[in-house]
């Protein structure tokens, strides 16, 4: 039988539709389901395999970004998504997604004196919409096995990501929790390949398991190799980079 994927949605999300098809083209059966009947029943989490947070603008992104989805998660469904990723199932955050996840305590960021990591607004001080060159190191990340690089566009506001001081980014670095980087064809990359100054260059980060990981770039954004701007010159790639870890995601169950 092939896994379950709960897609999460709420007011502004706008990204469910496309998780669910890169999901499903995956191997995959993806429902969207909408934050409010979750609330009603968080039993209904465990019929899935793989809870997806996709990208939007919650909640229009009033306070911050995904804080008011990721309060409500934090407050009211905290000990179901515990239960969900303990019993070794997936959890994917994408952009907003990613930034709901820092929210609720699910990558394993929070000690007594709360997170140890954000995401803030972009150096520019602007919305960036753009593709952007990557680095993998999977580490124990079930979604990144076997992956290297891969090139993915970013569209956000609030993405740059700041960990609590050097030496809490070197801890996260050594553990192989950084495991997505913006990088450059030449020498450490400034902006745009950078495209929010994030710290370490950190595109993406995932939790000790390896089964939780929430990345600012969207995979579900280039499925297949037409959706690249250059697809017409680049007649050897067969599918889109972002495939990948959705098939990894998929595997991991078979």
């Amino acid at each position: 039988m092939s896994p379950r994927v709960l897609i999460l949605r709420a007011p502004g999300t706008n990204c469910d539709e496309e998780s669910a098809y890169a999901f499903e083209r995956a191997g995959g059966v993806a429902e969207r389901m909408h934050i409010a009947r979750l609330l009603e029943s968080p039993r209904v989490l465990g019929d899935f395999q793989i809870l997806c947070l996709p990208g939007g603008f919650s909640y229009g992104d009033d306070i911050a970004a995904g804080r008011i989805l990721g309060n409500q998660i934090r407050h009211h469904l905290a000990d179901a998504c515990r239960e969900f990723r303990d019993a070794g199932k997936l959890v994917l955050g994408i952009c907003n997604g990613f930034q709901i996840l820092l929210k609720t305590g699910l990558l394993d960021l929070d000690d007594e004196g709360g997170s140890r990591a954000t995401l803030t607004w972009n150096d520019s001080a602007k919305f960036e919409a753009r593709w952007v060159q990557l680095a993998v190191a999977p580490g124990n990340s079930v979604f990144l096995q076997g992956i290297e690089e891969m090139e993915l566009p970013v569209a956000h506001a609030e993405g740059k990501f700041v960990a609590r001081d050097e030496a809490t980014l070197a801890e996260l670095h050594n553990a192989g929790r950084l495991v997505l980087r913006y990088t450059a064809t030449n020498g450490a990359p400034s902006y745009p390949a950078n495209p929010n100054g994030a710290m370490g260059d950190v595109a993406g980060v995932c939790d000790r398991s390896g089964r939780v990981l929430g990345l600012m770039p969207h995979p579900e954004r280039f499925i297949d190799r037409t959706q690249h701007p250059r697809w017409t010159r680049e007649p050897n790639r067969t599918t889109g980079d972002g495939l990948r870890l959705f098939e990894n995601a998929i595997r991991y169950f078979s």
